[in-house]
């Protein structure tokens, strides 16, 4: 077990300079903990089936005592004095942290270049985005620098980093898995998730972070998920195809891609129907009102006085408040809180805010009314695949157009899957989601199992070995790290 935690620190610390996907690196803590999860496997303890993997997490997870930035210069150097619930879980299961990975400043944003400590760069060509917010959990998976890795999913910071860099996510239902201690973005919008090579390993981490939680009211799943027994009979699964996602704005390789997606569940006795998902040209309106009106509200703590940066150069307490908050945010964060503020100041409240919750009922009902045709929905996750560094971040309105097809999810609370279905004219990964109903992970994990069972897209990399191991602490020749079979 050490020997594997190792390998993986080895690599880290060997490459990751050209894709800046950690922050941090937790390597003595590690190594200590490694030694002492195998202990406890050659004690024969019953244990996790995880006990003993590595995994990253992003930086907006709470670990205590150790650097948590949310990738922004107002948390530089702060240290939790407690753990996120998902981080316990993680513990408890005997996994091992082995660091902070990189991300948009507090989520926001979809490329991972808005964070203070510079952009991640995707494995599949330096020169491009590996998508946000969860870009650095991403690039470090398809680096092959982590075999795990714990994101969260706002308005897709899960799924379309998984897209662009040709790995497999999860995005759960909105409370099956705690928030407590995760820093916040938009409250009833995010949600943690599993982020890895393949289903079965995704799956085997949300069985271990999900479950209720007594300190986060809105977590309401009675207890954790279980992936075990029997799959569910692709044959009568129904899966819906909204032919306006697919209709314009969208590049033909990604296109592409979906559709002989949507063949493949098809060969495998999957019936697939087209229909016209309503209120499209209202889903990103609705999303960044809500969104950005959570965000200036949930930001508001951050305010040189508790904790965090504070201005050298404030002389009065409103010097304090202002120089803090303009040195310490970047442009994306100070956008989005402003924006925020308008909506829910005096005056705009009813014509902008209050419209946008109709807009988000009205939403969630339209997903309501599809699920009663419709087992799951098949759609791209993005109109593209990975665009070039700097090429979009100027231009904001464009950016937030890339999340089309994912914000309406979290809008909703639904359950997706991300998986790899295949890659553009210059090799780049594009990404396919299953939606689901509330809680129906299990159905949805089950089609995702097919599916890779008949594809061999998410085993693909970007010319880079994976340390040797994979999440369930496998070589090539099939044993266990403790040198077992399996």
């Amino acid at each position: 077990m050490p020997e594997v935690v190792s390998a993986y620190i080895d690599r880290i610390e060997k490459n990751d300079k050209k894709y800046n996907a950690f922050l941090s690196v937790s390597k003595e803590n590690a190594l200590k903990r490694a030694h002492e999860i195998q202990r406890r496997i050659d004690k024969g303890e019953d244990i996790s089936p995880l006990a003993g993997v590595p995994i990253g997490l992003k930086d907006n997870i709470s670990t205590m005592g150790l650097e948590t930035t949310c990738a922004s210069k107002i948390l530089g150097n702060y240290k939790p004095v407690f753990n996120a619930a998902v981080v316990d879980k993680i513990e408890k299961a005997g996994m091992i942290i082995t660091g902070k990975l990189n991300m948009d400043e507090f989520a926001l944003g979809g490329s991972s270049e808005t964070g203070a400590f510079g952009a991640v760069h995707n494995p599949w060509d330096v020169s491009r985005v590996a998508g946000g917010s969860s870009g650095g959990n991403a690039a470090a998976l398809a680096a092959g620098e982590t075999p795990l890795a714990l994101g969260t999913d706002t308005g897709g910071s899960i799924r379309q980093p998984c897209s662009f860099c040709g790995v497999t996510g999860i995005k759960p239902t909105y409370g099956s898995v705690s928030r407590y201690g995760i820093i916040a973005y938009a409250s009833s919008l995010d949600q943690a998730g599993p982020m890895g090579l393949n289903i079965e390993d995704c799956a085997a981490l949300l069985s271990v972070v999900s479950g209720p939680c007594e300190k986060d009211s809105t977590c309401v799943i009675e207890k954790p998920f279980d992936f075990s027994g029997a799959c569910t009979d692709v044959k009568k699964i129904k899966i819906g195809l909204p032919a306006n996602f697919l209709s314009k704005g969208i590049d033909d390789d990604v296109k592409a891609a979906v559709l002989a997606a949507a063949k493949e569940f098809e060969a495998a006795g999957a019936a697939v129907e087209e229909f016209e998902m309503p209120l499209m040209d209202y889903m990103i309106p609705v999303y960044y009102i809500i969104a950005a009106a959570e965000v200036s509200s949930n930001l508001a703590k951050y305010d040189g006085l508790k904790y965090g940066y504070r201005s050298a150069n404030a002389k009065t307490l409103s010097e304090v408040y202002r120089l803090s908050r303009s040195e310490g945010f970047g442009l994306e964060a100070k956008r989005r809180i402003m924006l925020g503020s308008f909506v829910l100041s005096s005056g705009y409240y009813d014509a902008y805010y209050k419209k946008a919750l109709q807009g988000r009922a009205l939403i969630k009902a339209a997903y309501d009314k599809q699920f009663e045709r419709f087992d799951m929905i098949l759609s791209p996750v993005a109109p593209t695949t990975a665009y070039k560094i700097g090429e979009n971040i100027d231009d904001p309105v464009k950016m937030y157009m890339g999340d089309i097809y994912s914000v309406s999810i979290n809008l909703a609370g639904l359950p997706a899957v991300s998986l790899p279905c295949g890659f553009d004219s210059l090799g780049l990964p594009v990404g396919l989601q299953l939606i689901g109903k509330l809680f129906s992970e299990k159905k949805l994990i089950d089609a995702a199992r097919v599916y890779q069972s008949r594809t061999d897209f998410h085993k693909k990399t970007p010319g880079i070995n994976s340390a040797g191991m994979d999440a369930a602490g496998t070589d090539a020749a099939g044993t266990d790290a403790a040198g077992g079979s399996l």
